[in-house]
């Protein structure tokens, strides 16, 4: 089971979920760019990426180790096809949990062809062993296979083809510093703008055959927190509503129709986050509360709460995380239409401070 980051809530159940489920990847793999010009956002990576992409063909090279790191569904994967598609190079494709112990990457590295791509998503959660073999490869092309136990054991070393590793992370700071230094590029993914996300609406669209007009990719981009992973999540539901209870047309108010529906409000909360901060704000009056408290009100685990709901509650400045616990913004008490304590009500002039 897919799991909305690390724990809580599995992902299939989240419609702003940021971790892809089977349905997303096979529609990922339909509407993915096949090259850095087809590529919407990210433009300063795009602009270098393309950059080292370039020298390297000029050069007749590998390209140098890439490291991509960033929130899930911002395109890291897209890009590493792309870099093998841009190298003319075939790709391989596998994850940090998958490799266990040293001698599964060795077994992956020794059957790459020369100038390959590795793609190794969620490097950071790799083993220890692997983690260290993976030095050596990166930058002598080259690792020693261990064979026996005990004094008796032999390293054998083996020659590597040249080849290119992308890593992605979603936690670079959990990377040690002796694997993030020998990766000759490093990126970062920023959460995209509205404007960009009505792009990668339109083009999602497009090859999807939705009919959908600018106020309506507008509307669904507003509420799609910056991911074009949920973005295009989104348009497929609102074209379901669309299909359904309209004329197959996606309009403003056809896509917000469809998503409050499916509880996805116009900062793209959804039962959960909102869950959350009704729960500090009517319960605990906006704070501060402890974790843990404000879990068992809301009827989760801890883990759920800050790792699902609070990153992008914080994000939106709706939450505040303090050493005395969790604390609601004037924004989250605007945006559920609540007014403050102590705060006096609207219309209410000069004269209700005075008792008059």
């Amino acid at each position: 089971m897919n799991w909305d980051d690390t724990t809580g809530t599995p992902a299939s159940e989240r419609l702003v979920g940021s971790v892809a489920d089977r349905e997303d990847q096979a529609v990922e793999a339909a509407l993915r760019p096949k090259d850095l010009d087809e590529f919407i956002g990210q433009e300063k990576v795009r602009e270098q990426l393309d950059l080292v992409l370039r020298a390297a063909r000029a050069r007749g090279a590998t390209a140098d180790h890439v490291l991509l790191s960033g929130a899930p569904g911002l395109g890291k994967t897209t890009l590493s096809m792309i870099i093998a598609a841009e190298m003319g190079a075939p790709i391989r494709i596998t994850s940090g949990p998958a490799i266990q112990h040293a001698g599964d990457l060795a077994a992956i590295l020794s059957s790459l062809q020369e100038g390959e791509v590795l793609f190794l998503d969620e490097i950071h959660r790799m083993s220890r062993p692997a983690e260290e073999m993976l030095y050596m490869a990166m930058e002598d092309f080259r690792v020693d296979v261990v064979v026996g136990k005990g004094p008796g054991a032999t390293a054998i070393p083996l020659e590597l083809p040249p080849f290119t590793l992308v890593g992605a992370t979603t936690r670079a700071g959990l990377l040690p510093p002796p694997l993030r230094d020998r990766f000759g590029f490093t990126a970062h993914m920023e959460f995209y703008e509205p404007a960009e996300l009505e792009r990668v609406i339109h083009r999602s669209a497009n090859l999807l055959e939705v009919e959908t007009d600018a106020p309506g990719a507008a509307e669904i981009a507003g509420r799609s927190r910056g991911t074009p992973r949920i973005a295009n999540r989104l348009l497929r539901r609102v074209r379901d509503y669309a299909q359904v209870k309209a004329d197959g047309l996606v309009t403003r108010e056809i896509a917000a129709a469809a998503l409050a529906v499916y509880e996805v409000d116009t900062r793209g909360l959804d039962r959960l986050d909102r869950a959350v901060l009704q729960a500090l704000l009517k319960l605990f009056g906006g704070g501060p509360v402890g974790l843990s408290t404000l879990a068992v009100a809301v009827g989760e685990e801890r883990e759920t709460v800050e790792e699902v709901a609070e990153p992008f509650l914080v994000r939106e400045g709706l939450l505040a995380r303090t050493p005395r616990g969790r604390i609601a913004t004037p924004a989250a008490w605007a945006h559920l239409g609540l007014t403050p304590p102590g705060a006096p009500a609207a219309g209410n002039g000069q004269q209700d401070l005075f008792g008059a």
